[in-house]
């Protein structure tokens, strides 16, 4: 009995696990983003009759308790179109809900597209961000940029295809030089690997453009200073605290593009840190 989360292939029908296999056969219903593609997936695999409802954005509200009724006294399977479903859909509030409601939830591991463009970008992802899909407008994608460049650390985005073009030439605004990677229809047969400036990736994108994109900017030190533009020192360090990166951090970075030693890089961090929350308290009063 509950919910099980069921990663399903991103492109590749064969992308699936031999477990995965056994929650959809076993689930007493579906739950899906698309009705038709998840009806497509289980023909692919032999698995005919299956209950199918659909969950996503449009009707989330309306639908948790049915699915979680069903869940509570029955195998309920989830699935996303691709890929693992609660990331970038509504299934993360499936879960919160049903662990309210005292619903078992498990999770099977199985494909996830940022995980695999992060890989895929041979950046240093160590440590890196996912975002999600940029803002929808062009003045608040550039601060999103701006901001998940400043942390110093990789970023994976997702974007339709009708925006991609327009989230490049942002992109390519705030930090012309940084280093992108884009990968479009991963694992489906017009696969497509670009690297290269925003510009220079976005020039290798065909069109018409259409298909899934994941892209990776490696926001190391270069593309920090160079979002900032030939910023003074405490200019890129107020850009950097603005921006959530902890003292420690911003020192690091500074010192390791030759900025200075990192003892005092660290002492001008928290000069600067103690100024600004110094700059806040002046400025708040009572009438």
């Amino acid at each position: 009995m509950g919910l099980t989360f069921v990663p399903t292939p991103l492109g590749n029908l064969r992308d699936i696990t031999l477990r995965a296999l056994d929650a959809l056969r076993e689930a007493e219903l579906i739950v899906a983003e698309d009705s038709r593609v998840a009806r497509r997936l289980l023909s692919a695999h032999g698995i005919a009759g299956a209950q199918i409802w659909t969950y996503h954005e449009h009707n989330a509200a309306t639908s948790t308790a049915a699915i979680l009724e069903r869940a509570a006294t029955g195998n309920v399977a989830v699935v996303s179109d691709a890929g693992m479903p609660g990331i970038s859909d509504p299934g993360s509030a499936l879960v919160a809900a049903a662990r309210a409601a005292g619903v078992s939830v498990d999770v099977l591991p199985g494909p996830t597209a940022f995980a695999c463009a992060a890989v895929l970008s041979g950046f240093d992802v160590r440590r890196f961000a996912f975002e999600g899909f940029p803002p929808r407008t062009s003045g608040a994608r550039k601060a999103a940029f701006r901001a998940a460049m400043a942390r110093g650390i990789p970023s994976v985005w997702y974007e339709s295809p009708h925006r991609i073009a327009a989230a490049l030439a942002d992109l390519a605004t705030v930090a012309p030089d940084v280093r992108v990677f884009l990968v479009r229809e991963f694992t489906k047969l017009y696969e497509q690997q670009v690297s290269g400036t925003p510009a220079e990736v976005a020039a290798a994108l065909p069109d018409p453009m259409r298909g899934e994109v994941a892209f990776v900017i490696d926001a190391g030190v270069a593309a920090v200073e160079g979002a900032a533009g030939g910023a003074s020192l405490d200019d890129q360090i107020d850009t950097l605290l603005a921006a959530g990166v902890s003292t420690a951090a911003i020192a690091k970075q500074l010192a390791a593009n030759g900025a200075g030693e990192r003892k005092a890089l660290y002492a001008r961090v928290g000069a600067r840190r103690s100024e600004g929350a110094g700059a806040t308290r002046a400025g708040t009063h009572e009438p």
